[in-house]
């Protein structure tokens, strides 16, 4: 049946039909960098890291414009608090921002500009409309005519007339319309300022994307995104912007993910309910972060909590779980570099046609562990070849699903060596003097010293540790604030 996206101006899924045959052209709203990326920041940039792979897996070439804003208010607010420049304040958040998102597996951008570096053509934009009768400059400021603008508001489904009755906006009696938005603001004194033939100043939030996605895309591009929050006004004015100078379409598919909500709410720096990226990732490995923000459909909301996050933790186990056996099994068979895939994979990717449905689409490989399990524990002592066959391709499903979700990326014996060495440094867990007790314990079973062995064992579970005696061998696990963490 082919993509289906759901676009927020339509409102329906449609028939994905890119301008240039095999090409894909997508910008998406980056960060204002004046603070660390809390988790409802890091949803939309995974959410479209995934749409970008699920493209390129499709064969498309795809251009992926994701920008920094790195200068604003909020910027200029932070850096006078902080007494550095916004300059220095807007570099030190992109690399805080890169740090969060290598680790968390993001793939970079094929372009990624800064606003500041847009200056020039942000100017000549904003002449484009004042001749078109579209903007208008007042002491050193320009504003955007929305009333100018037929189809505001086309995006959101909000009317000037409707906004307008009981509407509560600032007053500034130098505007024609009080909706009426800024395209320049003039200079004030300690803030950043450029020249432009309005004296100087620096740009509006809005005109920036306009810009920035024109310059690099063109006029009219295929796929432009962002999170639920940025269709009005953000959106809203950058089509007003973008199409009142061109008289074009500008962007042909509107993509809007979902909130990340904590309490049913919104989580917002605002509101003060945010949690930094970077403290969850100290306390989650980077899969299980991105596993839960993909565990909804991107365009419905997400609930935070730890019950939800301990859930995709152990989700993902499950999965090198499998893989793990599954090499155990297959040894000396190595991963192949060009890998078949079969039914699961199939399945996943008409999830993702549908609209880029992760949700479905993880579904489907738990489908696959499920049944791979299954086989290999009715198999009992020798696998046939038909099931080895079977074995190697849910194998390679689930690499390739995987590499679209970002996930699966590190050879599952090394994945649980990594959650080893965190689980016992959250608990601080002295792995080597486990290790000598329970080689104590079992020299005394042997001995049949079954007193010393007793005392060994209590001694063990004073520190949180369980041993379980088990035909290969003593095994020893530590359950603590929800870590469990097995040590053969």
């Amino acid at each position: 049946m082919g993509l289906r996206i759901y676009n927020t101006l339509t409102r329906q899924k449609e028939p994905f039909d890119p301008l240039t045959p095999g090409q894909v052209k997508m910008y998406v709203c980056g960060p204002t960098v004046y603070d660390l990326c809390h988790i409802g920041n890091a949803r939309s940039v995974v959410v479209f890291d995934v749409v970008a792979r699920y493209l390129r897996q499709r064969g498309y070439q795809v251009t992926y414009v994701r920008n920094f804003t790195d200068v604003d208010d909020k910027i200029i607010n932070r850096a006078n608090r902080m007494k550095m420049t916004p300059d220095a304040l807007a570099n030190r958040y992109i690399d805080e921002f890169y740090t969060d998102m290598d680790t968390l597996n993001v793939e970079r951008a094929t372009l990624e500009p800064r606003a500041t570096d847009h200056i020039d053509q942000m100017c000549r934009f904003i002449e484009r409309l004042i001749e078109k009768n579209l903007a208008y400059e007042v002491d050193g400021d320009v504003y955007f005519a929305v009333e100018n603008f037929r189809d505001y508001g086309k995006l959101s489904g909000r009317r000037l007339d409707d906004m307008a009755a009981g509407a509560r906006v600032d007053v500034d009696k130098r505007k024609r319309n009080p909706f009426d938005f800024s395209l320049w603001k003039s200079a004030k004194p300690g803030e950043p300022s450029w020249e432009s033939p309005w004296g100087r100043g620096r740009p509006g939030w809005h005109i920036e994307c306009s810009v920035m996605s024109s310059e690099l895309l063109g006029e009219t591009f295929d796929i432009h995104g962002g999170g639920k929050d940025l269709i009005f006004p953000h959106h809203e004015n950058e089509i007003a912007q973008s199409e009142g100078a061109t008289g074009r379409t500008f962007a042909r598919y509107w993509m809007h993910n979902g909130y990340v909500n904590i309490n049913r709410e919104k989580m917002s720096k605002s509101l003060g309910n945010f949690t930094f990226t970077r403290d969850l990732l100290a306390r989650y490995h980077p899969e299980t972060l991105r596993l839960f923000l993909l565990s909804n459909q991107y365009r419905s909301p997400i609930d935070f909590s730890d019950q939800n996050l301990a859930q995709a933790e152990i989700g993902l186990e499950k999965v090198y779980a499998l893989l793990k056996r599954i090499d155990d099994v297959l040894r000396p068979v190595p991963r192949p570099e060009k890998i078949s895939t079969g039914e699961y994979f199939g399945r996943f990717c008409k999830a993702m046609d549908d609209d880029f449905n992760t949700a479905r689409g993880i579904g489907i490989l738990f489908d696959g562990v499920r049944h791979a399990n299954k086989w290999m524990d009715n198999a009992r002592e020798s696998l046939s070849p038909e099931t080895v066959s079977l074995l190697q391709t849910v194998r390679n499903d689930m690499l390739k699903m995987g590499e679209i979700l970002g996930i699966l990326t590190i050879l599952p014996a090394l994945f649980f060596e990594q959650k080893r060495s965190r689980s016992l440094a959250a608990v601080e867990i002295d792995a080597d003097r486990i290790d000598q007790l329970v080689r104590q314990r079992t020299k005394a079973r042997a001995e049949k010293d079954w007193d010393a062995a007793d005392r060994i064992r209590d001694q063990l579970d004073e520190m949180g540790v369980t041993v379980e005696d088990r035909p290969g061998g003593a095994v020893w696990k530590v359950s603590r604030n929800k870590i469990d963490t097995e040590q053969a």
